[in-house]
């Protein structure tokens, strides 16, 4: 099978003069053409502003080649004009699915939205949550007291979930990362391997007392009674990487991090 060659770029840049100042540095070197009759989006900017290129993005079907001019960096490759064109024709290309947030609120507010790295339940105020979680219908914690509970792709598990002290996934365990934030009952739980075929469910036990917020990446919903999250299969996600350095390579090196 004869593979598809990206010759076409459209350039999506942060707001940030570092990027702006990348963008026209790629522009003096190659056309940027209009997204409709690009083949492929070049992403300058940080991790936050590649997920919301994604999102933004996504009903083009096109892949997204990104270059860091941000901090981190993890989603994007190394920053370099030089032999653009040949580098993203080489590239190796990684695959990924959203989580789906299905979140109800207290005025009975129904708010949907994909995250790519993870969902976060958060108290909303100065004392801990009180929320229960099912899995598959089944409730697995009665009462998680708690500053909050997040669930994590494996491209996101390097991300929050990490910070948290939740597992890093490899890329092909066809599993989630349920991991508590500062739990105080029951202290000692670690959080949990789901599978990504499961439904994870999570309710607020004391809405008018304890408050709590859920945020799918960087969109926030407030005064959530009750929260759905599962892997969505129907959408992908094509990131292009240097194969030097691909998707999976990264995810590898941050398990061996100390």
């Amino acid at each position: 099978m004869k593979k598809h060659l990206y010759n076409k770029i459209h350039i999506i840049a942060d707001n940030t003069n570092i990027a702006q100042e990348a963008k026209r540095a790629i522009i003096k070197k190659y056309k940027n053409y209009p997204i409709k009759k690009s083949d492929i989006f070049i992403v300058l900017g940080g991790d936050g502003f590649m997920l919301m290129s994604l999102k933004k993005y996504y009903k083009f079907k096109k892949p997204f080649y990104g270059m860091n001019k941000g901090t981190r960096g993890f989603l994007l490759n190394k920053y370099n004009v030089n032999n653009l064109i040949k580098k993203i024709n080489k590239s190796d290309t990684a695959e990924i699915h959203p989580l789906e947030m299905i979140a109800k609120n207290n005025s009975n507010k129904i708010k949907k939205a994909i995250a790519i790295n993870e969902v976060s339940v958060f108290r909303q105020t100065r004392q801990a949550a009180k929320i229960e979680i099912k899995i598959d219908n089944k409730v697995r914690i009665k009462e998680l007291i708690c500053d909050g509970a997040l669930v994590a792709t494996p491209a996101g598990s390097t991300a929050y979930n990490l910070s948290a002290k939740g597992p890093i996934l490899d890329l092909s365990s066809n599993q989630l990362a349920l991991t508590p934030i500062s739990p105080f009952r029951p202290r000692g739980w670690r959080g949990a391997l789901i599978s990504n075929k499961s439904k994870i469910y999570i309710k607020n036990l004391s809405t008018n007392k304890r408050p709590i917020s859920v945020v799918a990446d960087n969109l926030e919903v407030r005064n959530v009674i009750n929260v759905s999250i599962f892997l969505n299969k129907n959408k992908t996600f094509k990131l292009m990487y240097d194969r030097k350095f691909g998707l999976k390579e990264r995810n590898l090196a941050e398990q061996f991090k100390f």
